[in-house]
């Protein structure tokens, strides 16, 4: 039986089946095998796990700890709750409309980010200038439709994981800033610290940050540098707000203090640097990297949930799956009639049902003709089982959008 347990309660001789630490950045320690020693013990503590996963049919076994299928099924539970009510930002014109500067904004955006990167690389300051006016273009695409710009966060290219992020952390930041009803100015701020926040990775070794196995101690801990980097190239940076530098500072402190680099707690970190570390942990889990698989948005949304109040704010969590909605624009679905389709629109009442096109049938395993569907007419039957990986069916979610 596979269950999660406290770290606390870990012993050798049991078999870790997930480590349960995917909102940790850049750690690539093995995620499953016997627990051989003390020594690991003190490595997964001293990663600030909190709650592990154990398999008790190949190890030792606990008193303490609950079952997975009661963990999940409490997960889908508050994933339903939270997926009833109506998403806070709507849009004011169709995403087609906005598509095509929204993906002139995106291309911009990623441009941006890799040149200021090697700007810093080579000495040279911050364009500011032009990081704020591209931040004002996002804004502006994100009041008039939100899910253009979103949406193609998560049509990613694996080999540009630092510029996708970034940019993908400054929508998302807007997006959550917008439902709270921030100020356009410190809207603005925000998408800059987001847009800027690993600017501090050009300064962590090559060797380091490109390495594609295992990381060791002494390589993890130059890898967090780059959070004091980043701080330390903003704050000298003219035009460069306050604001701006804490998102950048504050992006990987947890609300339990396991976090970095100062080890902030609860309200010792500020509001928005606890909305960032919900976006940041949200996009890197939902991205495929060389050590990672990402997760559907909905599988994601659920481990916000179920790391909520140690390493996330709860309340935060829960407005931030308000903003994004359960079934993101953009996500495959698989529904109970066997089809498979792309939400293309959300319901305004009611999340869990979205307007969809279908265009393919997995009981069949071909294309169908293209149809659109909105979930929540009487007339409809058909109804979201889960969401899915595009990859699995070979399906290029942008075609049909």
């Amino acid at each position: 039986m596979i269950k999660r347990i406290p770290v606390s309660a870990l012993r050798v001789g049991m078999y870790i089946s997930d480590l349960n630490k995917d909102w940790i950045p850049h750690n690539n320690m093995k995620k499953s095998g016997p627990l051989k020693s003390e020594a690991v013990i003190e490595k997964i503590i001293k990663l600030g796990v909190t709650e592990i996963y154990i398999d008790t049919m190949k190890g030792a076994d606990t008193q303490d700890g609950i079952p997975a299928h009661e963990v999940e099924k409490n997960n889908e539970t508050q994933l339903q709750k939270a997926g009833a009510l109506s998403p806070l930002t709507r849009p004011q014109i169709s995403l087609q409309d906005e598509m095509i500067v929204a993906e002139k904004l995106h291309r911009e955006a990623k441009g941006l980010v890799n040149n200021v990167m090697e700007d810093v690389k080579i000495g040279k300051s911050i364009d500011v200038s032009s990081v704020s006016e591209l931040a004002d273009g996002m804004l502006d695409s994100i009041f008039r439709n939100h899910n253009a710009l979103s949406c193609l966060g998560r049509i990613r290219e694996k080999d540009s994981y630092l510029m996708e992020h970034s940019v993908n952390l400054s929508v998302l930041m807007s997006l959550f800033g917008r439902s709270m009803s921030l100020d356009r100015d410190i809207l603005h701020q925000t998408i800059i610290g987001a847009l800027l926040h690993d600017i501090g990775k050009i300064l962590v070794p090559d060797e380091v940050l490109h390495k594609p196995g295992k990381l060791t101690d002494a390589e993890f801990g130059q890898m967090k540098t780059h959070v004091v980097h980043s701080a330390d190239i903003l704050k000298t940076t003219e035009g460069i707000s306050e604001l701006t530098i804490l998102v950048a500072a504050q992006h990987h402190e947890k609300m339990d203090g396991s976090g970095y680099p100062n080890g902030l707690k609860g309200e010792e970190i500020s509001a928005y640097g606890r909305m960032v570390a919900i976006t940041d942990v949200y996009d890197a889990i939902t991205a495929d990297r060389v050590y990672h698989k990402g997760m559907t948005p909905t599988a994601a949304i659920k481990k916000l949930l179920e790391w909520s109040g140690s390493h996330l704010d709860r309340s935060l969590v829960e407005h931030f799956i308000r903003t994004v909605g359960i079934f993101p624009v953009g996500s495959l679905v698989l529904l109970e009639s066997g089809r498979l389709g792309v939400v293309i629109e959300a319901n305004e009442a009611d999340q869990r049902l979205p307007t969809v096109r279908v265009m393919y049938h997995t009981k069949f395993r071909n294309f169908i003709k293209t149809m659109v569907i909105d979930l929540s007419k009487p007339s409809v039957q058909d109804r979201i089982l889960k969401a899915v990986d595009p990859e699995a069916y070979k399906i290029s979610v942008k075609d049909f959008l």
